[in-house]
């Protein structure tokens, strides 16, 4: 399980990254620019998850996420820059790396003996952090505050699937692979769809 954490989180950064520079080249910033928000997407659930659990920040224990996150972020900028894509189509690198920075924060969590719930709540914290960061830098209402296809809650069902598969007694392996697919899912059939959750009006 070990060994999938690593790679699955090795992956959800440089995905992170890459959803940042999209998001970023959008505003027309320089390098500079790009790789803050790259590296502050990749790298910042990870790293409010570490600090909630009182342990040595991912990225500063093993700086390979940090070359990662870089590496990602600058050649992203120049393999996409100058060309014209289509506002939307971080949505769906995004969604990927929702579903593998919540299984890795979720399975973290857990080995650090923090209980269920927390442990869930940790989990969407690692996902949706970094999108938070990137829509802040990029001077937008980040994405999972606004009313938008379902995306916390998506990150949720598949933080809870993750703890109630374990506790069936599914091989962790299994477990992660399953939440992973479950949350990538759920937020592709809400962009898809349009499924959103509720919102608060105020009767007039």
């Amino acid at each position: 399980m070990d060994n999938l954490l690593y790679w699955v989180g090795l992956a959800a950064v440089a995905v992170n990254a890459l959803t940042g520079v999209l998001d970023a080249g959008r505003k027309n910033m320089d390098i500079i620019g790009v790789v803050m928000v790259g590296g502050a997407t990749a790298l910042g659930g990870g790293t409010v998850r570490d600090i909630l659990l009182d342990r040595t920040v991912f990225w500063i224990n093993d700086q390979t996420y940090l070359v990662a996150a870089l590496a990602t972020t600058v050649a992203t900028f120049f393999a996409v820059r100058g060309l014209r894509l289509p506002a939307r189509l971080f949505l769906i690198p995004d969604a990927v790396g929702l579903a593998l920075f919540t299984v890795v924060g979720t399975q973290i969590a857990l080995e650090w003996q923090a209980p269920w719930l927390a442990a869930s709540l940790l989990g969407v914290i690692t996902g949706v952090v970094g999108g938070v960061l990137r829509d802040v830098l990029c001077n937008d209402v980040p994405l999972v505050f606004v009313r938008s296809e379902l995306y916390a809650s998506a990150a949720w069902a598949g933080a809870l699937s993750l703890v109630g598969l374990q506790r069936l007694g599914v091989p962790p392996v299994l477990a992660a692979w399953c939440a992973m697919a479950l949350i990538f899912a759920v937020r592709l059939l809400a962009i898809v769809f349009r499924i959103t959750l509720p919102t608060y009006a105020e009767r007039k």
